[in-house]
């Protein structure tokens, strides 16, 4: 069993920045790409950024790629995701998700993810 854990979510004002972790605890973390996603209410869940298993490729949501970088640290355990110039429309719940099929590419769809965190929240205030 995989077990994620997100945090660094909050109240942030707008044009600020935060960096969200994403601790994993069980198989092998390096067996996995990563993903963030989000979600706000009433809208559907949007993909974020994602990273190949040694984080050699990354790929990010046209909302967030010029504004956003994922990195993973595997001796840590541990995926980030940095974001800046944020934006009222930012605001959501962010998933860390684990998938362990993709490897050439990091997927941007979450049906490929097969684990979870329970998510954590980022309000960005105008």
């Amino acid at each position: 069993q995989v077990q994620l854990v997100e945090s660094g979510g909050g109240l942030v004002q707008a044009g600020g920045s935060l960096r969200l972790s994403c601790a994993v605890s069980g198989r092998s973390f390096s067996s996995y790409a990563m993903g963030w996603f989000r979600q706000a209410p009433g809208k559907e869940r949007e993909f974020v950024a994602a990273v190949t298993r040694r984080g050699g490729i990354t790929d990010y949501g046209d909302s967030v790629k010029d504004r956003s970088t994922i990195s993973r640290d595997n001796a840590k355990n541990t995926v980030y995701l940095h974001m800046n110039s944020l934006k009222p429309e930012d605001t959501a719940v962010y998933y860390c998700a684990a998938d362990s099929k993709s490897t050439v590419r990091p997927s941007y769809r979450y049906t490929d993810y097969t684990y979870w965190g329970q998510g954590t929240q980022v309000t960005v205030s105008s």
